[in-house]
C-alpha cells in the first residue's frame, strides 16, 4: 500500500505552475512542495518568481525562502528532505496527497526518481575549483576533467558551466571520477507519483516570458540585485536575471540590453527545460486552461476525481 500521493506540476519558466499547483492544492486540501532550486533564497524573491504573499496564504508552501544566497543548498539535500516531510503531509490531508512544483529539473527528478549519492563538498574543494574558474577560465575547469573524468566531457553539455563545476568538486572530493558514481537507476518510491507538464505553443510561451521579465523589472528586481551585488560571487547568484544585471552594474552593458538579455536567456532556458522534461515517459502533458486542475485530478485517479 503506498503511503500516499505526490501531484508533480512542472514545466517551462513561466508556463504558469504555481496558478495551476495552488488550485489544485486547494481542491484537495493538501500542501505545496516547492521544486525550485533558486525560490528556496529569501533573499531573492523577485528574481526567481517566488510566490506572492497572497499565494503563500492560500496553501501552505514548503522549501520557499528558508536559506540564505550565502547557504549551500543541493538537490540531495532536497531530496533527503524532501522525503522525509512527505510523510507528514500525507497525514495532513484528507485525500493523502501533496503537490510538488517547480521546473528545476533535478529538483523534480530528485524526489521522483532519487539522484546518485554524492560526497559532501567541502568548503576548500569548493574554494579551489572557484579559484581555478576565476584565475583561469572554463577552460582550466574541462582541462582538468580531461585529466581527471574525460567520460564525463563526452556526455557534458559545455555550456553547461555549473555542471562542470560540480563534476570536478566531486573529483577532487571523492578521488574518482564522477562518471564512477553515477548510476542513473531510480530507487523506489512508497508512494504513487503522477507526473503533469504544462506546456504551450513556443510563441505564446515566450510572449509570457518577456511579460514576466517586464513585471519582475518593475517589481523592483534591479532594487533586488543591487542588494546582493556584493555577494555575486555565490553560486546561488549565478542564475539568469541576476548574471545580467550585475553586467548592468559592472557597466558592460547598459540596462535596456541587460533586461533584453534576460528575456532571452530566460527563453533558453525554457528550452532546455522543454527537452529535458520530454524525455520523461511517465509525463502527462496538458495546457494551463480553466480546466486544467480538473484534469489533472482526474488524471490523478478516482479518488480525486471531480
Amino acid at each position: 500500500m503506498t503511503e500516499g500521493t505526490l501531484i508533480v506540476i512542472t514545466g517551462p519558466t513561466g508556463v504558469g505552475k504555481t496558478a495551476t499547483a495552488i488550485e489544485v492544492a486547494r481542491r484537495l486540501e493538501c500542501e505545496i512542495i516547492s521544486a525550485d532550486s533558486r525560490q528556496i533564497f529569501k533573499e531573492i524573491p523577485i528574481g526567481t518568481a517566488a510566490p506572492s504573499a497572497e499565494e503563500l496564504q492560500a496553501v501552505r508552501h514548503h522549501f520557499v525562502g528558508i536559506k540564505s544566497v550565502a547557504d549551500y543548498y543541493s538537490a540531495a539535500q532536497f531530496e533527503q528532505e524532501a522525503i522525509d516531510l512527505l510523510p507528514q503531509l500525507f497525514d495532513r490531508s484528507p485525500r493523502r496527497c501533496a503537490v510538488m512544483c517547480g521546473g528545476s529539473m533535478m529538483y523534480v527528478d530528485a524526489v521522483c526518481r532519487g539522484i546518485d549519492p554524492m560526497p559532501t563538498i567541502s568548503p576548500e574543494v569548493r574554494q579551489r575549483v572557484m579559484q581555478l574558474r576565476d584565475e583561469c577560465g572554463i577552460k582550466a575547469i574541462v582541462a582538468q576533467l580531461e585529466l581527471l573524468d574525460p567520460d564525463y566531457l563526452k556526455i557534458a553539455d559545455p555550456a553547461n558551466h555549473k555542471r562542470l563545476l560540480h563534476a570536478l568538486e566531486v573529483c577532487y572530493q571523492a578521488r574518482r571520477p564522477y562518471t564512477e558514481l553515477r548510476t542513473g537507476q531510480a530507487k523506489q518510491r512508497t508512494f504513487k507519483i503522477v507526473k503533469i507538464g504544462l506546456a504551450l505553443p513556443r510563441e505564446e510561451l515566450f510572449a509570457r516570458i518577456n511579460r514576466r521579465v517586464d513585471a519582475m523589472v518593475e517589481a523592483g528586481l534591479e532594487h533586488e540585485a543591487r542588494a546582493v551585488y556584493p555577494l555575486r560571487h555565490l553560486n546561488a547568484l549565478n542564475t539568469v536575471g541576476f548574471k545580467e544585471m550585475f553586467a548592468y552594474f559592472d557597466g558592460t552593458m547598459d540596462r535596456s540590453t541587460a533586461i533584453e538579455r534576460i528575456k532571452k536567456h530566460t527563453r533558453v532556458y525554457a528550452k532546455q527545460q522543454l527537452r529535458w522534461f520530454a524525455k520523461d515517459p511517465d509525463m502527462a502533458w496538458l495546457s494551463p486552461a480553466a480546466d486544467t486542475p480538473s484534469q489533472i485530478l482526474e488524471r490523478a485517479g478516482d479518488d480525486f476525481g471531480e
